[in-house]
């Protein structure tokens, strides 16, 4: 094994991921290993590495592993506008504010109940009412 090729474990250490993200990577195709050891090890060379640690970068601001996909290809070319970065940034923006959005919703309904409930040793509760026999939507 060359000085610049790393197992598994080493490289998901170097790149600040488990091995078991590493793998599931590989067998998704997405950050490939540069070849395998005689004894079957797969082994990564730095550019793979620092692959690993992009996808899991932005894997960390909650882009989806298609989008990591997109953004991969993105970053290993070196010609890529910068449009089309900003374009899959943008959208997930969006989406965060979607979540957001919901959450903040959610949190208001609860926010409501919990200030509807008495919290006593009285068993009427309208929280457990709302759980119970709401028919809202479902998520």
């Amino acid at each position: 094994m060359g000085a610049d090729m790393y197992k598994i474990s080493d490289a998901a250490k170097r790149a600040d991921l488990t091995v078991k993200t590493v793998r599931y990577y590989a067998d998704i195709g997405l950050v490939k290993p540069a070849g395998r050891s005689g004894s079957g090890y797969r082994l990564y060379a730095e550019p793979d590495i620092a692959k690993l640690g992009f996808v899991g970068r932005a894997r960390r601001y909650s882009f989806s592993i298609e989008q990591c996909r997109e953004l991969l290809s993105l970053y290993e070319d070196d010609q890529r506008p910068s449009a089309e970065v900003k374009r899959i940034t943008l959208e997930k923006i969006d989406e965060i504010d979607w979540r957001l959005a919901e959450l903040q919703a959610l949190r208001d309904e609860l926010q409501h109940l919990a200030g509807s409930c008495q919290g006593n040793s009285r068993p009427d509760c309208p929280i457990i009412n709302k759980l119970a026999f709401d028919k809202g939507d479902e998520r």
